[in-house]
């Protein structure tokens, strides 16, 4: 197997996971049993750990992206649990290189790298020994084997850095590369339309007609459809019983004072400076006919770094009166501050805002009262799920509990009421018929339950109900056909000699576009078709239902010395390079792994899986 990235082992990875999911853990249990590993490059293991680590890692980073559990079937479905062995192997690979070569790094070295780590801090931003045991302890490590395991990553690095470090894609290529993604075209195009036609297109025949229809029946068959009962709840269904007086509104209101009533604000650039005299040649400078930016880049600075955004009085102490009391563009100072003598830029001026409380009422109202509601159903919540547990029907609820029943023909595109929540078309794909109704929550904090009756499956709708359909859909296709063959006749004449102006169809010049260009009016491929065809030569292509004739003119070279380009380089070097680079410890860690010998436990690597379905 090749080794797919070996720039962050899995130790790296699950410090990554420490930080981006603040110290939660993945659930994860130690493997029993007596199988310790799941293979071996070499003398240097892949543990049975680190192989359920690096896969719960990435069902958890999956899940996060799709927005749903990822499990371990989806996971051997679309290959990903070869991957994630194929990393490990690799790491192994390198890891057993360093191990042979004697490369290792020192205590203190180790320490500086555990004490870099933020989840290992305290609030201080200092290491703290009982919050890395705590840390250790959630990722199902010991001090020993995480130090042990850094140790190693530590290692690999510095062979991955004497293999692959400092490695750059050769010039010619780079610059290869760059012209051809910076190359530009002009062309001249026209779209053939319905009115470009020589003769109408006549009407269909029934036969016509009815041979459509057989021909294109998947356009014309109805979705599976799952036929579904269901009782539902939510916060504006209890509206009318949720009433918040105005005396409560009003103490919301003021509790949301800062919300409602905004003081005045300036928008404000700074720059501090050492002492006042540092200040005033500052202000000199300017009052010379420098900028704010100027001043800002004397000090190593941007106009970013300066910036203070939108600031009230209160934010800018010492300084409030001169910069609140100066106009819109205005510099003040140099003003004594807490940081020392600093210079003001004025960029905005906000007044003062206030929304009175009539003005607010409705919002607070509603906030109020779907907050309430929703506490409601919290309430309600235990006595539904309690009747649907004792048998209690969907319609029996309807009749003695606040939910309200509903009937829907549900497909996948339906988006139409309860099924606009995605709560409810994850519970409706899964449902099966012999299913009990089960309490379920919504997005809004409303809930409900669903009974599924029966499933549809896709069948033909029938000819007489979508013979408009057909015609219409019949009518398009010989549109297009006709269009085609019109293009044909535009293309042969200009190959003839003629401009494509002359053929008669309204033309549009395009100065110069880039490869992969975006265009208003024309779709991606023909932007793409235009790259692909020569200068002065004619071309038709059909796209999106539309056909379209056009001419390349001219190719624009790209300009290596504009900014934009030199750029563009930049990144494809950098992306060359990095190519190179794994490559080169790919072909590395193959190497590594035939001289030392890779030895797999499938029966082991089937059994850490098997306990994560």
């Amino acid at each position: 197997m090749k080794m797919r990235s070996h720039g962050k082992s899995v130790v790296v990875w699950i410090l990554l996971a420490m930080l981006i999911l603040g110290l939660g853990g993945f659930g994860l249990r130690n493997f029993s049993g007596s199988a310790k590993s799941v293979g071996a490059v070499g003398d240097t293991q892949i543990t049975v750990d680190d192989y359920a680590r690096a896969l719960r890692q990435e069902m958890q980073q999956r899940s996060q992206q799709l927005g749903q559990p990822v499990t371990m079937a989806q996971m051997r479905s679309s290959g990903v649990d070869q991957q994630v062995l194929g990393k490990l192997i690799g790491q192994a690979a390198i890891g057993e290189s360093a191990r042979r070569l004697g490369v290792s790094v020192g205590d203190k070295e180790l320490q500086q790298q555990i004490y870099k780590v933020q989840a290992f801090q305290n609030a201080s931003g200092e290491f703290d020994r009982e919050t890395y045991k705590f840390a250790l302890r959630q990722q199902g490590y010991t001090e020993p084997q995480f130090e042990a395991q850094l140790r190693d990553d530590l290692s690999r690095s510095i062979i991955q850095g004497a293999v692959a470090g400092g490695v750059d894609a050769p010039k010619p290529v780079v610059d290869a590369y760059t012209k051809y993604v910076s190359e530009k075209r002009g062309f001249t195009w026209a779209e053939v339309s319905e009115s470009d036609l020589s003769k109408a297109i006549p009407d269909p025949t029934d036969d016509q007609l009815q041979s459509y229809y057989n021909d294109h029946i998947d356009q014309f068959t109805a979705p599976q459809t799952r036929d579904i009962t269901y009782a539902w709840l939510t916060p504006d269904m209890l509206a009318d019983k949720v009433k918040i007086d105005d005396a409560t509104l009003k103490a919301e209101y003021e509790r949301r004072a800062d919300e409602f009533k905004q003081p005045e604000k300036r928008l404000v650039e700074r720059l501090v400076y050492s002492d006042m005299d540092a200040a005033k040649a500052a202000k000199a400078k300017l009052d010379g006919g420098a900028t704010f930016a100027d001043l800002a880049k004397d000090r190593g600075l941007t106009l970013a770094d300066a910036d203070l955004g939108d600031v009230t009085r209160d934010d800018l102490g010492k300084a409030a009166d001169p910069v609140f009391s100066a106009e819109n563009n205005a510099v003040v100072g140099p003003v004594e501050t807490d940081l020392g003598p600093a210079l003001f830029k004025v960029n905005g001026i906000i007044d003062a805002q206030e929304t009175s409380f009539a003005e607010a009422r409705d919002e607070l109202a509603g906030d109020a009262e779907a907050e309430k509601a929703r506490n409601e159903i919290g309430k309600m919540s235990e006595d539904l799920q309690d009747r649907l547990a004792g048998g209690a029907t969907l319609e029996e609820m309807a009749k003695e509990t606040d939910m309200e029943l509903g009937q829907i023909a549900y497909t996948a595109d339906s988006t139409d009421g309860i099924a606009g929540y995605d709560e409810f078309r994850k519970a409706a794909d899964e449902a099966t018929t012999d299913a009990y109704p089960d309490l379920q929550t919504l997005s809004d904090g409303g809930v409900f339950a669903l009974r599924l009756n029966k499933i549809v499956p896709p069948q033909p709708k029938p000819f007489a109900d979508v013979k408009d359909e057909v015609a219409a859909a019949w009518r398009a296709d010989q549109v297009v056909q006709a269009e085609e063959d019109r293009a044909k006749e535009i293309v042969s004449a200009v190959e003839g000699g003629k401009s494509l102006g002359e053929t008669g169809v309204l033309t549009t010049k395009v100065a110069s576009i880039g490869r992969g260009g975006y265009s208003d009016e024309l779709p991606p491929p023909v932007i793409s078709k235009v790259f692909k065809t020569e200068p002065g030569k004619p071309a038709q292509i059909t796209a999106n239902g539309k056909v379209y004739v056009f001419v390349t003119d001219k190719v624009i070279p790209a300009d290596m010395e504009d900014a934009d380009t030199k750029l563009i380089s930049g990144q494809i070097g950098t992306q060359l390079s990095n190519s190179l680079a794994n490559d080169l410890l790919n072909f590395y860690a193959t190497a590594v792994e035939s001289e030392a010998g890779l030895d797999l436990d499938n029966q082991t690597v089937t059994a850490v899986q098997s306990q994560m379905q």
